[in-house]
């Protein structure tokens, strides 16, 4: 991409259509060269992202993100103010990046007039009416807690949690806000789940694994452990944060997402086990959980348990959790 056509797409948020690539000196038999080429991707009619060279090494699901946020930022240019991004799509540029989220189609809702659908753009009557859009980078929005409502609407309860999670602890919305958003959406499809969503809601998950390993502990059965919660060795110093503490038997619950550890090298692998070590001195079981792990709930349950089982024939810990109480 020569420097012409680079400047133009940093503008428009990583993206341009053919006539940018037409002005700035390229044909159209060169345009289409360099989509087959896979240099190039087309991201909706007429609009283009050039690839980065690590694009084949990410993530698939952080992949169909980084496209459908340009696809989103071109489908709005091209509507030319008759609608403002909405639902999923809206999420994403609001920065809420949640992999199982439907990212087949840009969804807008339209200023006025009655809705249309196509293959690459869904566009949403304004039913409720949008009022006071947000701007972001040049982008007109619904607010935030309007996008968790209507993106969770058609999702299932475990992403819906992670999604009401994520926007809880980035600050998009407050559990009161999104309150007040359902209510926009009374009686209408999915507003069950989405309620459901907004009450299981807490800010303290910090990744999409352990939003969905929460909804994995509840739907066993076992009580709301406390979150983030801090461990203290008898002469009061920290010993460690935890993702989860099950506080009436000592057992900790650690979620190991697959990038975790990736690039920390030995030393950080080395630390990790010395402050296991340590938890398990001060008398607690440690269970860690994989994404893997969340495919198999029954296995995953009879492991939890078993922890419990082992602290039952231990001492109590003789550490303290800051919030230890709360279980």
């Amino acid at each position: 991409m020569n420097m012409r056509l680079a400047a133009t797409a940093a503008k428009r948020g990583g993206w341009f259509d053919r006539l940018d690539a037409l002005a700035a000196g390229y044909t159209d038999d060169e345009i289409g060269r360099r989509v087959r080429e896979g240099r190039w991707v087309r991201l909706c009619r007429g609009a283009y992202a050039e690839l980065g060279s690590d694009d084949e090494s990410r993530p698939p699901w952080e992949r169909a993100i980084w496209r459908h946020v340009r696809a989103a930022r071109a489908v709005y240019h091209r509507l030319g103010g008759r609608a403002v991004v909405s639902h999923q799509s809206a999420l994403l540029l609001h920065g809420i990046e949640v992999s199982d989220l439907d990212l087949n189609r840009v969804h807008v809702t339209r200023l006025a007039g009655p809705g249309r659908s196509g293959d690459a753009v869904c566009q949403h009557a304004a039913r409720p009416p949008v009022v006071d859009p947000v701007v972001v980078d040049r982008v007109q929005m619904t607010p935030g807690p309007r996008s968790v409502v209507e993106a969770i609407r058609s999702t299932s309860y475990s992403v819906a949690v992670s999604v009401v999670d994520k926007a809880l602890r980035q600050g998009i919305a407050t559990a009161d806000q999104l309150s007040d958003a359902l209510q926009l959406f009374s009686h209408r499809t999915g507003i069950r789940t989405a309620a459901k969503a907004v009450t299981f809601g807490d800010g303290r998950s910090e990744s999409v694994g352990e939003s969905r390993l929460r909804v994995l502990l509840a739907d066993l059965g076992l009580p709301a452990p406390v979150l983030q919660a801090e461990i203290w060795d008898h002469a009061g110093c920290l010993v460690a944060r935890v993702d989860f503490l099950l506080a009436r038997w000592g057992v900790i619950v650690e979620f190991d997402g697959a990038l975790k550890y990736a690039g920390s090298g030995a030393d950080a692998l080395i630390a990790e086990k010395a402050r296991e070590d340590r938890l398990r001195d001060l008398g607690y079981e440690v269970v860690r959980v994989t994404w893997a792990d969340l495919g198999h709930p029954v296995d995953l349950v009879a492991r939890i348990r078993r922890a419990i089982e082992r602290s039952h024939h231990r001492r109590a810990p003789i550490a303290g959790s800051s919030s230890a109480s709360a279980v």
